[in-house]
């Protein structure tokens, strides 16, 4: 480009996605990946770090038991990797899953709950 050239206003500047915005696009991923929570549990949770283009994602997430813990993860992992792809543009290398609780039927009637 030429000194006298001027930049479209579509080419200036720069986006900046913070950390949290994109760790409440991970968090809802991996709900969706889920169907939901189990009864009485919490929503699945992110933490992420940006740097540059590439985000590096932590999601918590609460099960029912029992299930194929294995394959949910595998969800979950493909889901938050797409979307965090596709709604901010950003490398996702790995997501790591940590399941903090697994939820019973069995605990829950125990709880006085009744189990539906």
């Amino acid at each position: 480009m030429g000194r006298g050239a001027r930049v479209a206003a579509g080419e200036r500047g720069a986006t900046t996605i913070a950390d949290r915005v994109v760790a409440k696009i991970a968090a809802r991923a991996a709900w969706e990946a889920l169907d939901g929570v189990p009864e009485g549990g919490a929503p699945p949770h992110a933490t992420v770090t940006v740097h540059r283009d590439i985000a590096h994602v932590r999601v918590g997430v609460e099960l029912d038991y029992p299930s194929d813990i294995g394959t949910q993860c595998g969800e979950v992992r493909r889901q938050v990797a797409q979307r965090v792809r596709a709604l901010a543009a950003m490398e996702v290398p790995e997501v790591l899953v940590q399941v903090e609780r697994l939820h019973s039927v069995h605990s829950r009637v125990k709880a006085g709950g009744r189990a539906r």
